[in-house]
Formats: C-alpha cells, sequence, structure tokens
C-alpha cells in the first residue's frame, strides 16, 4: 500500500515538472504581438538621446561662458549653428552631405560585392584560408589613411581612388565576418539545419551583420581618411574636404560643423540600416519579441 503511494506520489510529482516544463517552453514562444505604446517608445527610446544631446551643448556652453579656452580654440554652440545655417542659405548643406554619403555608400555596396564570396571561400576551403587568412587580418589592423598616398599616386585624385581606399579598408572586415560567423555556428547545429533542408549561412547571420558594421565603419573612416589627404577642385566637396578647410581657414566653427556632420551621417545609417537588420535577426531567433 505504501508502495503504491509512493508511486503515485512520485509520478505526480513527476507530471507536475512536466508540466512546469511544458508551461515554460511554451511562455518562451509565446510572442508579443501588441504594439509598444507611443509613450513607453517616446520615453524608452527618444527622450534619453535628447537628454544627452542637451546635457552636451549645455556643458558645452558653461565652457565657453567659463572662457577655458579662446573663441578661435573653442566656438559656441550658436557660432556652429551659424555655419549650418549659412551653408544652407547657400544650399551646399546638402551637397556636403551628399557627396561623402554617396561615395560611402557605393564604395560599401563595392566592398560587400567583393568581401562576401571572399568570405565564404576563405570560410570553406582550408587552403584558401591558411594563404590568405592571415593577410586579410594583417590588412583588417592596418590603418586606412596608409592607402591614400598610393592610391592617389596609382589612381590620380579622382573617385576611383576614393573607392579603391574604402575598398580595401572595408573588404577585410566583412570578409572576416562572415568567416568568424560560419566558424561560430556549432557543427551540431548544421547537420541539423541540413536535415531540415537549411544551410550553415543562416546561422552565420549574426557574425556576418557585425562584420557588415564594421565594415561600414571602416569604409566611413577610410573615405574620410582620404577626402582629407586628397583635395582638388575635381572631387567636389564632401565632408572630409569641409573638414580640412575649416583646419586651412583656421574656422574651428567650420571644423565642428564637418565632425558634427560626420558624426550625424554615422549614426542615420545605424539606426536607418543596421539597427532594423539586427532586430531582424534576433526576432529570427526568438530573441526579440514582435513589435
Amino acid at each position: 500500500m505504501a508502495s503504491t503511494e509512493t508511486t503515485a506520489a512520485k509520478d505526480g510529482k513527476d507530471g507536475n515538472d512536466l508540466a512546469g516544463l511544458e508551461a515554460g517552453l511554451d511562455a518562451l514562444d509565446t510572442v508579443q504581438t501588441g504594439r509598444t505604446p507611443f509613450r513607453k517608445t517616446l520615453t524608452q527610446k527618444v527622450l534619453p538621446p535628447v537628454v544627452a544631446v542637451a546635457l552636451v551643448l549645455a556643458v558645452w556652453q558653461v565652457l565657453v561662458w567659463a572662457g577655458v579656452a579662446p573663441d578661435y580654440k573653442l566656438p559656441s554652440p550658436s557660432d556652429v549653428w551659424g555655419e549650418v545655417r549659412e551653408s544652407w542659405l547657400q544650399g551646399t548643406l546638402f551637397d556636403y552631405i551628399w557627396t561623402s554619403v554617396s561615395r560611402g555608400l557605393m564604395g560599401f555596396l563595392l566592398a560587400l560585392a567583393i568581401g562576401t564570396p571572399l568570405g565564404l571561400l576563405v570560410a570553406r576551403v582550408r587552403f584558401v584560408r591558411a594563404a590568405i587568412g592571415p593577410i586579410l587580418s594583417g590588412l583588417q589592423s592596418l590603418p586606412s589613411v596608409a592607402w591614400v598616398p598610393p592610391a592617389v599616386i596609382w589612381l590620380g585624385l579622382n573617385d576611383s581612388m576614393m573607392y579603391a581606399v574604402i575598398l580595401l579598408g572595408a573588404v577585410p572586415s566583412i570578409a572576416n565576418g562572415l568567416v568568424s560567423g560560419v566558424d561560430q555556428v556549432p557543427p551540431l547545429f548544421l547537420r541539423a539545419g541540413r536535415t531540415l533542408g537549411a544551410t550553415g549561412l543562416k546561422g552565420a547571420l549574426p557574425g556576418y551583420l557585425a562584420g557588415l558594421k564594421q565594415g561600414w565603419a571602416f569604409s566611413w573612416r577610410s573615405l574620410m581618411a582620404a577626402e582629407i589627404i586628397a583635395t582638388s577642385p575635381d572631387l567636389g566637396i564632401g565632408l572630409g574636404q569641409l573638414l580640412e578647410q575649416g583646419r586651412t581657414n583656421s574656422s574651428m566653427s567650420q571644423v565642428f560643423l564637418a565632425i558634427f556632420l560626420i558624426l550625424i551621417v554615422g549614426i542615420a545609417i545605424d539606426l536607418l540600416i543596421f539597427s532594423p537588420l539586427e532586430r531582424w535577426v534576433l526576432r529570427s531567433r526568438g530573441l526579440l519579441a514582435r513589435s
């Protein structure tokens, strides 16, 4: 009788454990479909960066009022805003931005078209990895500005030189990102994916996306270095040339304007392109609730 009660109690405990496990799995599988309230979005995503920018501007203005540096070294926010307004009235503000953004995006797309198959080749072929894998790692650690002088000598002062510098800076990052993504996929997942008709590329997406972000960062920095060093009327005036013009004219307000525009473009590209891609990858893995 006691044995029967013990067995029943044990079965009940196992049943409760199984029910709890199933409930936990159901909770993990449950995806929230409701949209995030506007007020919550405002307070969690919009308000913090606005407050941070306002705080930086306030500290900046206080430093100007305190006279920690002469005006020609530390312009006031109003002086920089005057540069923005003047460029807007002259119709050159968007020309500066578009000249650099169009070059950067075109160079990045070219780097993507070259770096992706190169990364797949290095990841899949052992001999290729042994031959050029260390070279890619070395190129990734090489400052992009080092390629500007030889690119100018080889190609001259033109857009081809700009694209060459971008490619040399971005292709290794994209290729290495894809290689790392493929290497980080567990073999068990690869076998399970093949059984279900999938490939290892989907599992490599997080590493590949990280390589793309780093590749864009290298593209943008490489372009700015090329525009600062190589200046010519035929090249137009991009953000790098604007920064160099401010230095040549000893206009710190123009220098600050160029720095802020470069920063704003970088943030905008991340928010408009890479952040949605990251959310999509996380959501496809059940790591982010739908909203």
